[in-house]
């Protein structure tokens, strides 16, 4: 393996290259990555790769001068035109935070001298062949962002203690219409699903802790999620009929979601990408976890505010629930996570 770089080991501008295409939470986690780099190396260029889903908040980013889409639903087309985009670029260094075939595979395309990967024990699909140098083992048991932080500092920068996801800029005008009209400055958001069905809260502990919000009088509550989980808080709704409670669960884009966790109180719901990305804009999130691990992924600087049931199946990393009996999302219920949402609001901002 090769000795560990310093700054000055590269001409300036230095032109840097991102590879984070997954899910929304891993995503949210890098963005604090530019910020970190330019701090160290101003006349920096950053280059992000990622896949059409996220690339709006990519794109917001105000410390990433080049955003690369991958458009994976168009197959080895896609694939192709890439290849492509990345030759038409020079790259000094690639960090693929990433530990798949593919991150690997476009590494190794970008073309440049310096390609930073996960360990070997870490990676997954042969993914460290394709890259030149590996950062350190890491244990699954730490966090995720902190996994990131080794790939800065294995070129020589030092992560500052404040970081910055980019969405200083993110206020009130990108705030849903739905929101605006209602005048609603007090509020609660409630992420309504994840992206596992492992993972999502029962209909009956929903209701159960809006109703608890509701009845102190000193909060709204909205509700959010994706278009998946529009059912299950459209039930909801008809089912508390309150108009302190707004439901804009799969109508609203990426930006208004991230613009209604800001300024929001406090949010709570499940291990999610909202989680992080209401980490990421300073709000603190009340975490429901079950079948993954806090330890290793639970949003920045909300670890205090977890929620897990004493169930021996916790941590079992399974997408679907094959536990019979009260499993561990069902073993959650509104008197464990009032006394964290009821922390979580008299802790104020994270940042």
């Amino acid at each position: 393996m090769a000795s560990n770089l310093s700054p000055d080991s590269f001409p300036a501008p230095a032109s840097i290259l991102i590879i984070l295409m997954g899910s929304l939470g891993d995503l949210v986690r890098g963005l604090c990555l530019p910020g970190h780099i330019k701090r160290q190396w101003p006349t920096a260029t950053v280059t992000w790769l990622v896949e059409p889903s996220w690339q709006t908040l990519v794109n917001f980013h105000p410390l990433i001068d080049e955003v690369i889409v991958f458009d994976r639903p168009r197959g080895i087309a896609a694939v192709r035109d890439l290849h492509r985009e990345l030759k038409s670029r020079s790259f000094d260094i690639t960090l693929d935070l990433q530990c798949h075939f593919k991150s690997g595979l476009f590494s190794f395309l970008s073309g440049a001298q310096c390609r930073i990967g996960v360990h070997p024990r870490n990676a997954k699909e042969f993914n460290w062949i394709f890259n030149n140098r590996q950062i350190a083992n890491f244990s699954d048991k730490q966090p995720k962002l902190d996994h990131y932080l080794k790939f800065i500092e294995y070129i020589g920068i030092r992560p500052s203690t404040e970081p910055d996801f980019g969405f200083a800029a993110l206020d009130d005008d990108h705030l849903p219409p739905s929101l605006k009209a209602t005048r609603r400055q007090d509020y609660i958001t409630v992420v309504m699903g994840s992206s596992w069905v492992s993972k999502d809260w029962t209909h009956e502990g929903y209701r159960d802790l809006v109703e608890r919000i509701l009845g102190n009088g000193t909060h709204g509550v909205v509700l959010v999620g994706d278009a998946s989980q529009q059912r299950p808080a459209d039930r909801l709704e008809k089912a508390l009929g309150s108009e302190r409670l707004l439901n804009i669960t799969g109508r609203t884009s990426l930006l208004e979601l991230t613009a209604v966790l800001k300024k929001s109180a406090a949010c709570v719901g499940p291990d999610s990408g909202p989680g992080h990305l209401a980490a990421a804009v300073g709000t603190p999130y009340v975490a429901l976890f079950g079948p993954t691990e806090p330890d290793r992924v639970a949003p920045y600087r909300c670890r205090p505010w977890v929620v897990q049931a004493n169930q021996e199946c916790i941590g079992c990393y399974k997408k679907s629930c094959r536990f019979g009996g009260v499993n561990c999302m069902e073993a959650i219920t509104a008197d464990l996570v009032m006394p964290k949402l009821i922390q979580a609001l008299a802790a104020g901002r994270l940042f």
